[in-house]
């Protein structure tokens, strides 16, 4: 990988040396799907495909920034002391966003960069590019200013500028598990609080396995807003006998000596996906630490279930592709991850039938929606960082 940043670096910017490298992985949520915004547990990993940069300091305050990804747009140029959106930017915007939020920090630079960036993340899979690109730009300028700045605050700062630069409404799971992975390790996180804790997995044997729909995922913005309002509806009514302030602060059995409070029928369901799952996260840290890997994939697929069933965000295609994966021998566990209705499926599968599960999988798959899914197959792998 070094080799081709270096090569596609002199290419586009001429021999400079020294040039430094940087990567930041992409991520995947285990389980807990839709407890962030419910006060509850998430319990994502990074991974060890990511983003990749090769840079050189200039000595003008210009950033030219080119990406193997997107060769056909060319080198895109920003002058630091005048950094705005502009859709004509397009991928470039990412870093842009960074570069601003540090100036609005106070963290101001004279000088520039040129830098050439490489993703292997596969484009539109929910393994959060967007913000793998954002923190290895993040680390890049840390590292080079010694600004000294946490990974805890790189991922507020990435957040920042995907939230109000971007103009995307992102929680903080992607940057903080991007900035704060650790290898073999998942991360329990209250995002509200951002508390977490890592927890061990051992991947002797076993490989995550991203398996992409391939359908666009039309409905996922509408239909989130929409279960947000129904999940605050349930809390409103929950709350008219109990002090809570999120839905999460509830055990699955206190759920259910309350559930009587809520109205509507609708809400109740979404309400109960969001306590179960909760403690199905809970469930799954404490089936890592004691290697209960079996236990932990029957969880995933109840998650699933909760997803389809208490939530309706799954849909035919993540459904087909999740019920093939629990036929086959090799599957500890398959759930839908991401916001739903279309995206991907994360599995734990054995190695020794790895080969298999893709090529049995993608068949069961095709034969039901006429869709040739995509299959990935990664480690979990350490943070943002410098490559030396």
């Amino acid at each position: 990988m070094i080799d081709t940043l270096r090569a596609a670096f002199h290419q586009q910017f001429g021999n400079r040396e020294p040039l430094r490298y940087f990567f930041a992985p992409g991520r995947v949520n285990l389980i807990g799907e839709h407890t962030d915004y419910n006060g509850g547990h998430v319990f994502p990993c990074a991974l060890t495909l990511g983003t990749y940069a090769a840079c050189a300091k200039r000595s003008d305050g210009l950033v030219r920034m080119y990406s193997l990804n997107f060769e056909e747009e060319g080198v895109k140029e920003v002058d630091l002391s005048e950094i705005a959106y502009e859709e004509s930017d397009g991928w470039a915007n990412y870093p842009k966003g960074v570069f601003s939020k540090f100036a609005e920090a106070g963290m101001n630079v004279k000088e520039g960069f040129d830098i050439v960036y490489f993703g292997n993340i596969p484009n539109g899979a929910g393994l959060s590019s967007s913000a793998s690109i954002e923190l290895v730009t993040a680390v890049l300028m840390n590292e080079w200013y010694s600004f000294g700045v946490s990974n805890v605050d790189l991922a507020l700062l990435a957040q920042r500028a995907e939230n109000e630069f971007i103009g995307v409404n992102c929680g903080i799971m992607d940057q903080f598990s991007i900035s704060l992975g650790k290898e073999n390790h998942a991360i329990l996180l209250k995002c509200d609080t951002l508390s977490y804790e890592y927890s061990p997995f051992r991947q002797d044997g076993l490989s995550l396995v991203i398996a992409n729909t391939n359908k666009k995922r039309t409905l996922a913005d509408s239909k989130y807003n929409e279960r947000r309002a129904e999940c605050q509806s349930a809390l409103d009514d929950l709350r008219k006998e109990l002090d809570i302030a999120h839905l999460c602060e509830l055990t699955a059995d206190e759920f259910q000596q309350h559930a009587h409070l809520i109205q509507d029928t609708t809400s109740l369901k979404r309400a109960r996906h969001a306590v179960t799952e909760n403690e199905r996260t809970l469930k799954a840290v404490n089936f890592l630490k004691d290697d209960k890997i079996e236990e932990l994939g029957a969880l995933m697929k109840a998650s699933h279930l909760s997803l389809k069933n208490d939530y309706e965000v799954t849909g035919l295609e993540l459904d087909a592709l999740a019920e093939a994966a629990w036929r086959h021998p090799g599957t500890i566990g398959s759930r839908m991850t991401g916001a739903g209705f279309g995206g991907c499926t994360v599995s734990i599968v054995k190695d020794e039938l790895l080969d298999s599960f893709i090529e049995e999988t993608g068949a069961i798959y095709y034969e039901k929606t006429g869709i040739q899914a995509s299959f990935y197959t990664t480690g979990i792998g350490n943070g943002a960082r410098e490559i030396t």
